[in-house]
């Protein structure tokens, strides 16, 4: 009886580690010539199955710590190339994922900035410093932790 209760403790406490979470995410990508498309691409973790979801591909591996989406600006600072969203550039999009909402759009300003770009998260502006920039999304067995940008600044951008 009591090897019972001691592996029904264990089995308890491993509970949290057996932990799994979808993140869905859907948005709309813009083109230069105004065409609008909407877009699927999402997290998931099934600790059971030993796979990891992203996008439309599901993957037999561990939980990764982070994974991250490159944005590559053209070499005229037109465009944007995101692989995972387009086979080809972009302009923009819009993109909710969680509780999250990234944005990446053209502006005019006052000053030049790089691409004239922004970019949004949760509705804070941030303006592209490089050439190629990131977000990177953190996990762990519960979900999505944090959502980070790589390559950008708060500031207009200004500083070549």
């Amino acid at each position: 009886m009591k090897k019972f209760f001691i592996g029904a403790f264990l089995f308890f406490v491993s509970l949290p580690s057996f932990a799994e979470f979808e993140l869905p995410g859907k948005g709309v990508i813009r083109y230069s010539t105004g065409v609008e498309k909407p877009f699927n691409f999402g997290f998931a973790w099934s600790p059971v199955e030993d796979k990891f979801t992203i996008g439309s591909k599901a993957y037999n591996m561990d939980l990764p710590e982070s994974y991250s989406v490159a944005i590559t600006l053209s070499k005229d600072d037109s465009q944007v190339w995101v692989q995972e969203f387009a086979q080809s550039f972009i302009e923009g999009f819009d993109w909710e994922i969680g509780d999250h909402k990234i944005i990446l759009r053209k502006a005019t300003f006052a000053q030049p900035v790089k691409g004239n770009y922004v970019l949004s998260l949760d509705g804070v502006d941030y303006f592209l410093m490089k050439n190629n920039i990131s977000i990177t999304f953190n996990f762990e067995h519960r979900g999505l932790t944090s959502v980070r940008l790589e390559g950008v600044t708060k500031d207009m951008g200004t500083k070549r």
